[in-house]
């Protein structure tokens, strides 16, 4: 049996939204879903229960470049595996590290075999190729795992996009044939290509004829200009099966984790709302609020009127700014906590107005409020 199955719930018939539930080994995730990052085994400056009381989340996501780097794989398989060594006790995805390699420019070297790259740590030289992402990644145990791909900068060649997107394609198949642990997780498949249709169908359809038990959709959000994004998602999606999970990687603002869902997108992850805590700045129902700034310096509301985390219930803007211009590490945690907990709630709420047939609507409402554009 799969360790990762999909079950359909429903299909918003006002935008085709899907709303659904992906089964895992550490339990059942709502979808859509914005999954938060824990990058080196850790969702920046939050403790595991305050990520499942607070900001109520059933899956992070951990970095498998940075994991192998330091700690090392081998250490956290002899903790017990990923869950145990961070005490998480739900959902986890593993990203292959291709985009941290990948991003690396000249400090890398691509071959057919693998590639090599130096260490941004100490310069060391290192060698990963799909078996040995495997290999890393079962050592992990996340539940859900990524294949190695490359992922290509916008703009790029279209010769340069089809030779890398063969190429990810076949590393696809080479992680296939090396996953082991495929009773307890799943492998995911991503689609790449850039922004050529013709390349991201090809992509798409030899990844599915491989049956994975889920795929996401790489090298989108990347520089490229938003309609462009949208287009090339919408066209990608239609190609995947309907009863496999669909995430589309590294997207997490507000808009985006719409747009991505309105195409047809379950999963959704992005570094954006802890980083954007430590630069003293929070999502609200409103837009965005550089709480840092003077003007809040004796703002007694809450962050936000309508949320229900943590943070809003017990602190004012002029608390959290007066912590963040002292560099009180309380500051960037409260903020963190709002940040996600926004984020999720935006999620739970897209999935109320897909089961209502609603979701046009709200997406309508939400960005008049929020300060974009429809």
């Amino acid at each position: 049996m799969e360790a990762i199955t999909y079950e359909l719930k429903h299909i918003c018939k006002q935008t085709g939204a899907r709303r659904g539930v992906i089964h895992t080994p550490h339990g059942d995730i709502e979808t859509p879903v914005f999954m938060p990052v824990g990058t080196q085994a850790t969702v920046k400056s939050m403790t595991p229960e305050e990520l499942k009381e607070e900001v109520k989340a059933h899956i992070i996501l951990s970095n498998t470049y940075h994991l192998y780097l330091r700690p090392g794989n081998k250490l956290v398989k002899e903790a017990g595996g990923l869950h145990k060594f961070m005490n998480w006790d739900r959902a986890i995805l593993t990203d292959s590290g291709g985009f941290q390699v990948f991003s690396l420019g000249n400090l890398r070297t691509i071959t057919e075999e693998g590639v090599e790259f130096k260490s941004y740590l100490d310069g060391s030289k290192h060698f990963l190729s799909p078996e040995k992402v495997m290999e890393i990644e079962n050592d992990l145990g996340s539940d859900i795992m990524m294949a190695f791909d490359e992922c290509v900068q916008y703009p790029a060649e279209y010769e340069y996009v089809k030779q890398s997107m063969e190429r990810t394609t076949r590393w696809a198949e080479r992680c296939k044939m090396a996953h082991k642990n495929t009773d307890k997780q799943g492998l995911f498949g991503i689609v790449q290509g850039g922004t050529y249709k013709d390349l991201r169908e090809k992509s798409a359809k030899d990844l599915v004829a491989m049956d994975f038990p889920g795929y996401a959709v790489g090298g989108l959000s990347v520089g490229e200009p938003k309609e462009l994004m949208c287009d090339v998602l919408q066209f990608t999606t239609k190609i995947l099966p309907e009863d496999k999970p669909r995430y589309l990687m590294g997207v997490g603002t507000p808009d985006y984790l719409i747009e991505a869902v309105l195409r047809g997108i379950d999963m959704c992850d992005c570094v954006l709302p802890t980083r954007i805590a430590r630069n003293g700045t929070a999502l609200t129902s409103h837009g965005k609020v550089v709480v840092r700034n003077a003007t809040y310096e004796r703002d007694w509301r809450k962050l936000d009127e309508e949320c229900d985390c943590y943070t809003c219930k017990n602190y004012t803007r002029a608390y959290i700014r007066h912590l963040v211009k002292t560099n009180e590490i309380l500051g960037i945690r409260l903020l963190s906590i709002h940040n996600l907990r926004f984020l999720t709630r935006l999620m739970e709420r897209v999935r109320t107005e897909i089961e209502r047939d609603n979701l046009l609507n709200f997406k309508n409402e939400f960005y008049k409020k929020y300060g974009y554009e429809s």
